[in-house]
């Protein structure tokens, strides 16, 4: 995932998050706000309920590699809220959760 596609400020974060519906989806909570700009960018929030620094970013970086394989849509910003049964879960399920999630929410434009 490109840098310029990632949100980091903790005022984006907050924004997003008390003026949008929350989207449930397995141990995903995922925030949309859809905006008229020709760009879309996403957020990734893992707490430390997850486990330790190691495989906070470990989730991490998986998350942005499924990300990276599909083409979105333009116009919005996401936040994925990670939940704390990701652990017990296989990068394969992690992958189709998301994607059924991003599906749903009528995002995804195509694959890479």
């Amino acid at each position: 995932m490109k840098k310029i596609n990632i949100l980091r400020k903790s005022s984006d974060f907050e924004r997003i998050i008390r003026n949008n519906k929350a989207y449930k989806y397995k141990d995903y909570v995922i925030y949309i706000e859809r905006l008229e700009i020709d760009t879309y960018h996403f957020g990734i929030s893992v707490g430390k309920k997850i486990g330790n620094a190691v495989t906070r970013n470990k989730v991490k970086r998986q998350i942005k590699n499924i990300i990276d394989k599909k083409v979105y849509q333009k116009g919005f910003n996401c936040i994925i809220i990670v939940g704390k049964g990701i652990t017990n879960r296989s990068f394969i399920e992690m992958e189709q959760n998301l994607i059924d999630a991003f599906n749903k929410l009528n995002i995804i434009r195509g694959e890479k």
